[in-house]
This record gives structure tokens, sequence and C-alpha cells, in this order.
């Protein structure tokens, strides 16, 4: 981490400014060497400086230069960002340069993993980085500030300060038995303790994937027959014509996708290939695909014909998402009566083309999925797929420590599961991570963070 990186960190492309970024102990000196204006060695740290970045005698850019001395910068070391005209040449030939001088290309997330190994921000917080830049929805927005504000990191720490208090109550009994002061843990002390541990992760469990929903939204499959509207109910719900609509059945042979914002939570919309026995190979395959579509997703919208009597494939699908959370929506109801609905259930009359059914489809959605308990809920949780694994392996943990003082194991055995909770939780909020999973996870932000 001794070396200097350098990145773009505006978006690529024409616009009225970009800024080029460096952070590592030569940022100063190698900027210093480009720009003409201060001498940067001398300012103050948190100033902005005008100037221009010349190449020999060459002037490149009019900028204004910022500098940020360590340790208070986002990485704690020394921080240049300059500011220039967002043309694609002039910002990429700014870079060039600083890279000739000595700065090194940026990997994706390395501004944000120094600032992490630096001690800056634990890695929920750093995760919280990357939340803020993806978030498409302002549950998701708030949610993820609360995660860089550090409060998941709070909600960790607590929760790991209480296991770690029964960890070294257990470990002065077994290492200083000669205490008498002190209380002796026994296993019908400690299977209370255990009991509300495991009350209060459950709790932290159910509102992080809460959370995770806020983040990454609902899988939302619309299934049906050919030919029911399903295309057209997906182009109304996203308010634009995405997906081809004819009046040919089997038109859709693949499935098509599209996000829609619902009372602040994004539905994954999945727009599949109508389900019934066929001869054409591809639309077969489409067909198999829309059943595995039904398996993963977390909503299902059945859609029928109002024009068209219920037949065995109707039933066929209904059968197949039997257990799945479902609307069944009857589209069509502009046309003559031909379905019987007494063999549906808690059924939505719509047509696709008619804005306030629509409307009533997104409060029929917000009902069905509790959006509304969803959005509502402190935000101070979870909300990555990989925090969550964690939090349920220290569960694990916890459910085997509990399992072994209630068998009165010796308290030993039941301290080994309670030091392997404690550490799992510790990964969450980045201690004990190794190398490669912090490669992994800091390769997915976007260059320049």
């Amino acid at each position: 981490m001794l070396d200097t990186i350098a990145v773009i960190s505006t978006a690529f492309g024409k616009g009225a400014l970009s800024i080029v970024r460096m952070s590592g102990s030569e940022a100063i000196e190698i900027a210093n060497k480009l720009f003409k204006g201060k001498n940067l060695k001398k300012v103050k740290s948190h100033t902005v400086h005008y100037g221009h970045i010349y190449d020999g005698q060459e002037i490149i850019d009019e900028v204004l230069l910022s500098v940020f001395k360590a340790p208070k910068t986002f990485t704690r070391e020394d921080i240049v960002e300059i500011s220039c005209h967002g043309g694609i040449f002039v910002t990429n030939k700014i870079l060039e340069l600083l890279l000739l001088h000595g700065a090194r290309l940026a990997q994706p997330g390395e501004f944000t993993k120094r600032a992490y190994i630096n001690g800056r921000i634990d890695l929920t917080q750093a995760e919280a980085v990357s939340d803020i830049i993806e978030a498409r929805t302002k549950s998701s927005l708030r949610y993820a500030n609360r995660g860089l504000r550090g409060d998941i990191k709070k909600l960790i720490e607590g929760f790991r300060s209480r296991v770690l208090t029964c960890i070294a109550s257990i470990e002065v009994n077994i290492d200083y038995p000669e205490y008498d002061d002190e209380q002796q843990i026994t296993n019908e002390i400690i299977i209370p303790i255990l009991k509300t541990l495991l009350t209060q992760i459950d709790d932290i469990i159910k509102k992080s994937e809460a959370s995770l929903i806020i983040k990454e939204g609902i899988k939302t499959a619309i299934i049906g027959k050919p030919n029911v509207g399903k295309s057209s109910l997906l182009n109304s719900l996203l308010r634009e014509d995405k997906a081809i609509v004819t009046n040919v059945a089997g038109t859709t042979r693949d499935t098509v996708e599209g996000m829609v914002g619902v009372g602040g939570v994004i539905l994954n919309l999945i727009d599949t290939a109508g389900i019934r026995e066929t001869s054409d190979l591809v639309e077969k395959i489409g067909v198999e695909k829309t059943k595995e579509i039904i398996n993963i997703a977390e909503l299902i919208i059945l859609v029928f014909d109002y024009s068209s009597k219920l037949d065995k494939e109707d039933l066929e699908i209904l059968n197949l998402t039997k257990d799945k959370v479902r609307i069944i929506v009857v589209n069509k109801q502009d046309l003559n009566k031909e379905i019987d609905l007494n063999q549906l259930n808690d059924y939505l009359l719509i047509s696709t083309f008619n804005p306030s059914d629509i409307d009533k489809l997104e409060s029929k959605i917000n009902e069905v999925t509790n959006i509304s308990n969803i959005t509502d809920i402190d935000h101070t949780y979870l909300g990555n797929a990989r925090q969550i694994a964690k939090l349920k392996e220290a569960k694990n943990h916890l459910s085997t420590a509990f399992d072994s003082a209630n068998a009165n194991q010796i308290i030993d055995i039941v301290n080994i599961d309670l030091t392997l909770a404690w550490k799992a939780l510790g990964e969450i909020i980045g201690e004990e991570n190794p190398e490669d999973l912090l490669d992994e996870m800091f390769s997915k932000f976007c260059l320049g963070k």
C-alpha cells in the first residue's frame, strides 16, 4: 500500500467536468510536477487551487486542484483531486501524465479498500459506499446512508460484545478456578443467556432480510399461457414498450426483464414465455425456462384471459404456482366474458391498457408483499447477502452452543461454539477476513471509488 494510485473518478464520456483522483504518499509531489499555480507542497490541507496542467511546455487544461493531506482524508493518505474540463481526450491525457510521473492505475474499489485497510471505515461502511452508488429508491438510499454512518457496525459490535461477555466469564472459570469471588458459569446460567441471544439474532436476521429486499428488489415473474397479455402487462407496469406485443401466440420465446419501483421497493419483473404444449423447439426451451423461473421467483403475477375458458394448461399453471406468493390477474375484462371465475380465488379483474387498473394491481402488490411494512422498518440492519450469511453462521453456532448446554455438555464445549459465533460476527465488520475475499468484494466497485 506504499504506491500512489490514480484514476478518473467521473463517468466516462463528454461532460462539463471530470475529476482525476490520486491517493498515496507521492500524490502531492506528482501533481506538483504537472501543476502551474501555487506550490502544492506548501499549501494547507483541504484547499482548492486554480492553475493549469502542463505537459512539458504545453498547456493541457485549466483546472481546479484540491489537496487533502493525511490522515484526515477518505483513504488516510494524501489525496489530490483534479477538476478539469470533461472532454474524453483531455481527461485521459491528465491521467496519462500522472501515470508517467509515478502513479499507478487504481483497481476498481481501491480507494475504498485503502480506506478500510487504513482503518478509516469498517467493512460494512465500505459496502455501504457501493450501496449508495447503486441505490435505486429513496428507501435503499436511506438504508445505505445508515450503513455508511456506522449504524450496522454499532449493531454488530453491541451484539458481539454480549457474546464476548459470555466467553470471557467461561474462560475465567476455566483458567482461574481458584477465584472464589467469581461467579461459576454453569449450563443452568448460560442457557437463558443463550436463549436471549438467539431471540435477538433471529430478530436481526428477519429485519436484515427485509433490508435486502429494499436493496435488491423482489424477483417477480409474470406467468400465463400465450396471448393472455403478459407482455402488455410488463409494458404497462414499466410505463414503456419493452416487450414485443402482437396477437400471435408464442411471440415471447425468451424472458424479457425490467425494473419498476412500487411503494419504495424495486420489482425485478420477468415476462416469461407462455406455458403451453408446443412442437417449436425454440418456444419449448422458453417454456422450460419459464418453469425454472417459477421456482426462483419471490412473487408470481399469474395472468388469465377474461375472454377464454380455463383449460387443462391453465389448471396446470395454477397447480405449479399454488405454493408461491402470487397475484391472480384476469386480463382483457373489456372483452366478452368466457372464463369461469368460480374456479379462481382472490383474483383481480383488469385491462392492461387502463392506467387505473394498473394502479389497482400495484396496490395489490403492496398488500401481498407487505411492502409498506418493509419500507417502514428501522434501516439499521444488514442488507447484503454476505453479511446475512455470516449472521446466519453465527446463529448456527449459538444454536449448537444452546443444544450442548441443554444436553449438559461440559462448559468448554459450549464455549467453542460461542467463540465461533463471535468470530463469524467479526467477519461481518471486517475482522479476520482473508485477502482473497477482500479482493473479490472490492473488485465489484466502480473505478475511482
